[in-house]
């Protein structure tokens, strides 16, 4: 039940108190916790308090939260920022919902403000009906998108604006190859880079040809048919959203003094400073947010949503591997 659904009565007059509003009075929530390693994960169901937000803190009460399963690999999942080993963390860091109390310092949100965003990494998640983050993380939901919608955007939406523009430098009339153009990263790299003024080639499976094609895609190459390095060697710019090896041929794809990007965990550790050089991590970033719900609520560009699993079945939603169609899977927390 939402909260600030009206009270009913019984039969005598009194007041009963909804199954919700019992949540909160007694400081309680239902959250999914992970178990076990990276190799072996497993989600549990449990009960938490609600986290009080500190100074310059905001709590959000979750309305839905975008799954990423690439997040039991991730190093913050299992350690502390210290460095200590890690267990039960709450996955989920991108979301959308509602303003629901400001810690000291925070002015310029209230009670009840629409807001998408992201938490750290090192926080709890939001894959329950509460978490944590900041000010500078957070922006107002897009207007013409629903929670479910405008969850599937901060993290996909924010990596491929940082990839394009803050790591690639992408101008209008340059050529950017993408790498994975049907997952979450990859349906908005190739909308933004079609807004910018790009010549967008991408990689995808056949039966992805032409969907890429109407987010804007000019040339799309099937990865199973064809090699993209002997199709295109002149990008000024490669987003690799794959990896391993699709990484280390991307810079036969590239001009002189292009450019490769990636997002490839395996590059962090490598000694290869090329790899080096190309790999990096999504940052919050307020004002990105708030261009990009600029963007959606202009028609510009639009989220793709896979499937959207209810808050009950969050173990389904990250370990399904039946995937149907392009684009992010939502968990909606509330209804």
């Amino acid at each position: 039940m939402e909260r600030g659904a009206q009270s009913e009565f019984t039969e005598n007059g009194n007041l009963k108190i909804a199954a919700g509003s019992v949540r909160r009075l007694t400081n309680r929530m239902q959250a999914f916790r992970l178990y076990g390693s990276s190799e072996h994960p497993s989600l549990q169901s449990v009960e938490v308090p609600v986290p009080k937000p500190a100074a310059n803190e905001v709590r959000i009460q979750v309305h839905a939260t975008a799954v990423t399963p690439d997040e039991f690999a991730w190093y913050p999942t299992w350690h502390t920022a210290e460095g200590a080993p890690r267990s039960g963390a709450v996955p989920g860091h991108e979301f959308s919902g509602l303003v629901e109390a400001v810690g000291a310092g925070v002015s310029d949100l209230q009670k009840g403000d629409a807001v998408y965003g992201l938490n750290s990494w090192f926080s709890e998640g939001a894959a329950a009906e509460y978490c944590l983050t900041t000010a500078a993380e957070i922006a107002p939901k897009p207007k013409t998108l629903s929670h479910v919608e405008a969850a599937a955007v901060p993290i996909s939406g924010l990596t491929a604006w940082q990839a394009l523009f803050d790591r690639g430098q992408l101008t209008p009339g340059q050529k950017v190859l993408i790498h994975g153009g049907a997952g979450g990263v990859g349906t908005f790299a190739i909308q933004l880079a079609a807004w910018k003024g790009a010549f967008v080639v991408t990689t995808v499976s056949e039966a992805n040809t032409d969907f890429v094609r109407g987010l804007g895609a000019n040339q799309v190459i099937d990865y199973r048919k064809a090699k993209f390095e002997e199709e295109v060697q002149d990008a000024d710019l490669v987003v690799d959203l794959v990896g391993g090896d699709t990484f280390r041929r991307s810079f036969a794809a590239i001009k002189s003094g292009g450019k490769v990007v990636t997002i490839a965990t395996s590059s962090e550790s490598t000694d290869d400073p090329k790899a080096k050089a190309a790999f990096f991590i999504v940052e919050p970033n307020r004002q990105q947010l708030i261009d990009l719900a600029g963007l959606v609520d202009s028609g510009a560009i639009r989220t793709i949503i896979n499937k959207v699993f209810p808050f009950e079945a969050a173990t389904e939603a990250y370990f399904s591997n039946k995937k149907s169609r392009p684009g992010k899977t939502v968990l909606q927390v509330v209804t």
